[in-house]
């Protein structure tokens, strides 16, 4: 661990998992372990070697990336992941469940100091709501709860989605709210990055708005005969390849 001289800047040291995808804080991800380093991370993981079970995921700046040793490679801002749950398959690869918890900036990556990827890194918060504020941030809340329904019941309605608990901090129901969106990932990077939390509440509820319009229109068109039978009047069946 790394001290800086400036209060409230002290550098720690974090394991990185980098990943095509934004972690956010709060919100759970399954992962499929097969590389022996994050096999090895894993392990250190499940026995303490890493402290308090966590690790870094940081989204990678391009998918032509092949290997991640360079600070310029993934974003500046990452989210820490608490291994949740871990089951070891029988040929040694491992399927995980772990869940955001605090976010992060990067300020340098090591890929030499251990079997896996790690980095220097200080914490992030979000900057307080002003109190005269609460005003906004309620009607902000539900704009955005209401965003989220729309989207959700185009996406998904019948799957019986849940809407966040009505005293859910407005900071962590942006968050929540996005979770339930395929966003793309400059979009999750963009919230994640942001400190604001009722500007992060009003990005959120005008992408799932943007989102909810784009899945209307897609239901709106209607299949062609060719799109549902493959083309040749035959019915596509799934296929085992």
């Amino acid at each position: 661990m790394v001290a800086d001289t400036r209060p409230g800047t002290e550098r720690e040291t974090l394991p990185l998992f980098p990943l095509q995808t934004v972690l956010l804080p709060g919100t759970p991800i399954p992962l499929h372990i097969f590389e022996p380093r994050y096999r090895q991370l894993t392990v250190d993981l499940i026995t303490g070697s890493v402290p308090h079970r966590l690790f870094g995921i940081v989204a990678m700046r391009s998918p032509a990336v092949q290997e991640v040793d360079e600070l310029e490679h993934v974003h500046p801002v990452g989210c820490a992941a608490r291994l949740r749950e871990a089951k070891r398959l029988p040929d040694g690869r491992y399927d995980l469940v772990a869940s955001g918890t605090r976010r992060f900036r990067l300020h340098d990556v090591d890929a030499t100091a251990a079997p896996y990827l790690m980095g220097t890194v200080t914490w992030l918060d979000d900057r307080p709501i002003p109190e005269e504020a609460d005003d906004v941030a309620a009607r902000l809340a539900d704009l955005a709860r209401a965003a989220h329904r729309r989207y959700c019941g185009a996406a998904w309605p019948d799957d019986g989605w849940r809407s966040p608990p009505d005293d859910t901090d407005p900071a962590e129901l942006s968050y929540r709210l996005a979770s339930d969106c395929v966003l793309p990932l400059h979009d999750q990077q963009a919230l994640l990055e942001e400190r604001l939390p009722l500007r992060r509440l009003r990005t959120v509820c005008r992408l799932l708005n943007r989102e909810s319009g784009f899945l209307s229109q897609l239901r709106a068109i209607p299949a062609s005969l060719s799109e549902m039978d493959g083309g040749d009047g035959s019915a596509t069946k799934p296929s085992l390849n």
